[in-house]
């Protein structure tokens, strides 16, 4: 069982590349490490959570409508960034917590990729604290 619908899928990547835009230059085999790393997250929480994050991603979706007039995959980048920055401050704690889950998921999905480090020069040291401890 995957943790998201298809469909829910392609709509996490569309928030995804309003969070961090880079999500949209990845190639076939970087959006499918994506998915894993953040599928792999999603699979390893209770289902009542994922529930929930489905749940979340479906407000995402549709409550533009009532401001816009339109969902949030139909929105200009703009609109969509407003949305996001909604969410983000939201005055309900469970949509403020919601949109900071999404936001570390595609943090996950996206820089968790050894592939991407040398982008971001990033370059981790898998040997601990030998440095510090000599």
């Amino acid at each position: 069982m995957t943790p998201l619908s298809e469909r829910q899928w392609a709509f996490f990547l569309a928030v995804a590349a309003r969070v961090v835009p880079a999500v949209t230059s990845l190639d076939e085999a970087g959006r499918e490490r994506f998915a894993a790393i953040v599928g792999t997250a999603l699979a390893g929480r209770p289902r009542s959570l994922r529930r929930q994050f489905a749940l979340f991603l479906s407000a995402v979706r549709w409550a533009p409508a009532l401001r816009f007039g339109a969902p949030f995959d139909r929105l200009a980048p703009a609109a969509q960034d407003s949305v996001l920055r909604w969410f983000m401050d939201a005055p309900a704690a469970k949509l403020r917590g919601g949109f900071w889950g999404l936001r570390a998921l595609v943090f996950m999905g996206y820089y968790g990729q050894p592939e991407v480090w040398g982008a971001i020069r990033y370059a981790p040291s898998f040997s601990g604290n030998e440095f510090l401890h000599g």
